[in-house]
């Protein structure tokens, strides 16, 4: 019997907080090109499937971060994977500031990818492994809380940045200086993550148990809360399977592999990244021509991203995580179908249009931000048993960047060709879908520890009653 939740201890949310600076990173990188690679592709004078190139190499990368991921936060442990990929980050943005070619500019990016991927996969299994069960979905949801907020700084930066040139002046040091400013965040983040513990659960998983009861003690948990915490640590770590091997010899493991990959699929065919990398081109075509304005525009967007994920943060824990994605999908659903009527509907013509559009827009930003931005993330932290969760996150986390550099890649070619309605309504479409897979496949895990998933998961239960 689990002993009575009490407050949750100050150090808890240090340590939360601290790791979740990974997230803004994350997010200053994913953000920051969308203001710059109109000015990046004037100073090269550059095609559109080039910019497509500079956009979706930072995703590739990740791709192969998330590869190495696994087995770099096995073989060194949580805190100091996501220590090197802090320095990753440093390096990557002052490359990319240096650039003097689209190609080396393509280079940088792929370096940056390498850290981003590293650290979406290690931050959010550190924060699922050392946050008391309580609070665990409000602690993974401030890393996407950091994600957007590192995006809105990235876009009011760009927008500032921008509004000392235009795209026929001389604009080289401006998006230098928005590319190799995530330098600084990222020398804090290693200076912090310095004075972060050790995940206890991979202390555990290496025989080092005293250390992870010095842990357990500075992060000042209670006799009882320690002795639960143990107790479901060793019987998970019973099953001796790991990895690759776990991975041919438990079809059930081989289950939660594949609903971690469909999770992080649907998570990218939202069309959220369409809106993120692209928003000032998005902004354009809805008939505000001005850079300016669409500068700002994109802030506003990012904005929107930040408050709203709050929602998930106050209300994941309370309501559970399935009916605030059948919420977030119907929601993101109608915004992109109504995006995509109003470009079919010449909007050249009627600039008026532009405005609903825009509103819209946001209405979808908000439908991701309080549902699958967050909530993929946490369900993709808690659905793998111990044993195999490094292989399980690495698998997941890959599927997220290798559809997201897919979807940076292909958007601009899919206006040229779809057309700028057809492109919205697709997405719209796909988000409706989605609704059925929640519903056939995904559990609701609210309260329930890994531990618990894990036995239900290796007992053979359906996927979507794992979290029974």
């Amino acid at each position: 019997m689990s002993p009575s939740p009490r407050k949750v201890q100050p150090i808890v949310y240090f340590i939360g907080f601290t790791a979740a600076l990974a997230g803004l990173l994350f997010g200053l990188d994913i953000g920051v090109i969308s203001g710059a690679q109109q000015f990046i592709q004037k100073e090269f004078q550059l095609q559109d499937w080039t910019v497509e190139s500079i956009v979706s190499a930072l995703l590739w990368g990740a791709v192969f971060g998330t590869l190495v991921s696994g087995f770099l936060s096995s073989h060194f442990g949580r805190r100091k994977t996501i220590l090197i990929s802090a320095l990753v980050f440093i390096v990557g943005s002052l490359l990319c500031a240096f650039a003097n070619s689209a190609d080396i500019l393509i280079v940088a990016r792929f370096l940056l990818g390498i850290a981003v991927g590293v650290a979406s996969f290690t931050a959010p299994l550190y924060l699922s492994e050392i946050s008391p069960q309580t609070v665990r979905g409000s602690m993974i949801s401030m890393y996407q809380l950091m994600i957007t907020i590192g995006i809105v700084i990235a876009f009011a930066s760009d927008a500032w940045l921008a509004s000392y040139a235009t795209i026929d002046g001389v604009t080289g040091g401006h998006w230098r200086i928005m590319l190799g400013i995530v330098a600084l965040p990222a020398a804090v983040m290693f200076v912090g993550v310095l004075f972060l513990p050790e995940s206890p659960r991979w202390l555990f998983m290496k025989g080092r148990k005293m250390d992870a009861l010095g842990v357990f003690s500075h992060m000042r948990l209670e006799a009882a809360e320690i002795a639960v915490e143990v107790r479901e640590i060793e019987e998970s770590l019973r099953v001796k399977q790991s990895g690759f091997s776990m991975f041919f010899q438990n079809s059930n493991f081989r289950r939660a592999i594949m609903l971690g990959m469909g999770l992080q699929t649907i998570q990218q065919l939202t069309g959220i990244n369409v809106v993120m990398y692209y928003a000032p081109h998005i902004f354009k075509i809805a008939g505000f021509a001005n850079t300016t304005e669409q500068m700002w525009g994109t802030v506003i967007v990012g904005v929107t991203n930040v408050l709203a994920t709050f929602i998930a943060i106050a209300l994941v824990d309370r309501l559970g995580r399935k009916p605030i994605m059948y919420a977030g999908f119907v929601v993101m659903g109608l915004a992109m179908l109504s995006v995509g009527y109003i470009f079919k509907s010449n909007i050249e013509a009627h600039p008026d249009l532009g405005y609903p559009a825009i509103f819209a827009l946001l209405m979808f930003i908000v439908g991701f931000a309080m549902s699958a931005g967050p909530i993929i993330w946490i369900l993709c932290s808690e659905i793998y048993p111990n044993s195999g969760r490094d292989l399980g996150v690495t698998f997941s986390t890959s599927t997220n960047w290798f559809v997201n550099a897919i979807v940076g890649q292909t958007f601009l070619t899919l206006l040229n060709t779809l057309g700028n309605g057809n492109t919205f309504l697709m997405y719209g479409g796909l988000n409706a879908l989605f609704i059925i897979f929640f519903l056939m496949y995904v559990p609701e895990t609210k309260g329930v520890s890994l531990e618990k998933i894990e036995a239900n998961l290796l007992s053979g239960l359906p996927l979507r009653k794992i979290g029974t």
